[in-house]
């Protein structure tokens, strides 16, 4: 895929840029950024040098099927798991970087298409966040979404899906929505949006489930 573009860094009245230079020039520049910031106390701190990966913007979507209580979730491979030393195949929702001229809610649909086969017709905003602003820009937009779970098997294993183009290998998976949030809330969804995303539909299910019962 094309390098994507990289918006300059913000103007902030409480930092001061010294020096920014991109070491690499890959789909995701990084970049070495020195710089200085207003302390709590109102005196400016002494140069401080990070590298910044800039993935730039992103969104995600839960799944979420009213009338069935359920959740459609994607399973695939992801490599930067391994190296962290947990198990590489996550469950996750359907999520991917925004394109350019993009809004979230084009991209979500877009990835839906993508890596499940499947659309939403109504978008429930969840917030917006970041996934690891120790040293990445990447800030996700995180929708839940209506949808229809399809039938499955006793597995519960909808069907095989992902962008050919891009090697991508994902299975869809249907959740009795009550198990998914069990586990979310047993530490053992390791994929983070994944875990806020059934979190916050632990808090709003009824309300959810109400609301979307409507025509």
């Amino acid at each position: 895929m094309p390098p994507r573009t990289v918006p300059p860094l913000p103007a902030h009245p409480d930092v001061l840029i010294q020096s920014e230079k991109r070491v690499w020039s890959g789909r995701f520049p990084l970049d070495v950024v020195a710089f200085r910031h207003r302390r709590f106390d109102g005196t400016l701190s002494g140069v401080r040098t990070w590298e910044l990966w800039r993935r730039g913007r992103a969104a995600a979507l839960l799944p979420y099927d009213p009338r069935a209580d359920a959740v459609v979730l994607i399973e695939q491979f992801r490599f930067p798991a391994l190296a962290a030393g947990t198990d590489p195949v996550l469950v996750e929702c359907p999520a991917g970087l925004c394109e350019d001229a993009e809004t979230p809610e084009e991209t979500i649909r877009r990835e839906m298409q993508e890596e499940m086969r499947m659309a939403t017709d109504r978008l429930e905003p969840i917030g917006t966040f970041l996934l690891s602003p120790g040293g990445c820009d990447e800030r996700v937009v995180l929708f839940a979404g209506r949808v229809t779970a399809p039938a499955t098997g006793a597995d519960g294993i909808a069907w095989h899906a992902g962008e050919a183009s891009e090697n991508e290998d994902i299975r869809v998976r249907i959740w009795p929505a009550a198990r998914a949030i069990e586990e979310a809330l047993a530490g053992r969804m390791t994929n983070v949006v994944t875990s806020i995303g059934l979190l916050w539909l632990a808090a709003k299910r009824n309300w959810l489930r109400a609301l979307w019962s409507m025509p």
